[in-house]
């Protein structure tokens, strides 16, 4: 791009320098080659202050460019950085709840075993009962 516009400038400026020199030796005059000069000189001095501004225009085009692309970069970088934390907080969750759902079991068990030490308690206590009331019967 700016090695274009480059080249087009300095196709331009030799166009206006043939101009400029044919016009000298058409009216071979001091004012006209002065005025000539002037003319060149503005001229060039107006190129130069577009080139100025079309480079100064793609350097904030860039610099924008660049911010953009380093906004983009850190929504990016919080997005997965909010992914990351919402699934360690999904993943502790489930391990609170699978820890929770362990514990009711084992309690469960806890409960079953004690029902059961209960029952085979009182069937061991009701067997000797039995036998002894049989007895106290007969």
């Amino acid at each position: 791009m700016v090695m274009l516009m480059m080249m087009m400038m300095m196709m331009m400026m030799m166009v206006v320098v043939v101009v400029v020199v044919v016009m000298m030796m058409m009216m071979a005059t001091l004012t006209t080659t002065m005025m000539m000069m002037m003319m060149m000189m503005m001229m060039m001095m107006m190129i130069m202050m577009i080139m100025m501004m079309m480079m100064m225009m793609m350097m904030m085009m860039m610099m924008m460019m660049m911010m953009m692309m380093m906004m983009m970069m850190m929504m990016m970088m919080m997005m997965m950085m909010m992914m990351m934390m919402m699934m360690m907080m999904m993943m502790m969750m489930m391990m609170m709840m699978m820890m929770m759902m362990m514990m009711m079991m084992m309690m469960m068990m806890m409960m079953m075993m004690m029902m059961m030490l209960m029952m085979m308690m009182m069937m061991m206590m009701k067997m000797p009962f039995n036998s002894v009331f049989q007895s106290l019967k007969f």
